[in-house]
């Protein structure tokens, strides 16, 4: 961050008036991204069953998450792009809320936690659910915007489609990108704090 640019919010009281929380998590440089991306997930997917979506603007960098993370043990996923066979997509809808659905019980105590593989689901800007059409929204507990959208409206689109009410939102930022968030944060009054080294202290 350059010196006269302002801070954004990092008091833990500034976002308790929600139940969705917004964080950002800064990377020194570009190239060390998709490995950052890969030891959050390595961490967070431990938690069994938890549902997370990792949202993308392109295909090529839908593509090159979705290599990545195929290698995680301890992850089930799947993609959402724009030329899927519409009877997959349904397919891969379906399989992502009854994820949503276990991890609920579970989390609310309904059922007893099982040893159950991290579900997640890498996606394209295009190819949310389309909640105005009738589509359900997916319900993750974490959604990773992993490439930064340069609007407040996609912001809040994928908030809309992608996340729980008491979701998480990491925003992954490089260099400049600060200054996007940080125009999304004022101009939605959303408050996004830094995330802290350790990630289960904020889940």
């Amino acid at each position: 961050m350059e010196p006269n640019e302002a801070p954004l919010s990092t008091s833990p009281s500034s976002f308790n008036s929600s139940q969705q929380r917004h964080f950002y998590l800064a990377v020194d440089r570009l190239q060390f991204k998709m490995e950052t991306l890969v030891d959050l997930l390595g961490m967070a997917g431990r938690l069994w069953s938890i549902p997370i979506v990792v949202s993308c603007s392109t295909r090529d960098e839908l593509d090159a998450v979705f290599s990545a993370l195929s290698s995680i043990s301890h992850i089930t996923i799947d993609a959402l792009y724009s030329d899927l066979p519409e009877a997959e997509r349904a397919r891969v809808l379906a399989s992502f809320r009854q994820a949503t659905m276990r991890w609920i019980k579970q989390d609310t105590g309904e059922t007893e936690k099982e040893e159950e593989k991290c579900h997640l689901i890498v996606v394209t800007d295009v190819c949310l659910p389309l909640v105005n059409s009738g589509e359900s929204p997916m319900n993750a507990r974490i959604l990773i915007n992993y490439e930064l959208p340069t609007k407040k409206e996609t912001y809040m689109r994928r908030m809309a489609t992608c996340l729980a009410a008491d979701g998480i939102v990491i925003n992954m930022v490089v260099g400049g990108e600060v200054v996007t968030l940080k125009s999304i944060e004022e101009s939605s009054g959303l408050f996004i704090a830094e995330m802290p080294i350790n990630i289960f202290e904020i889940l």
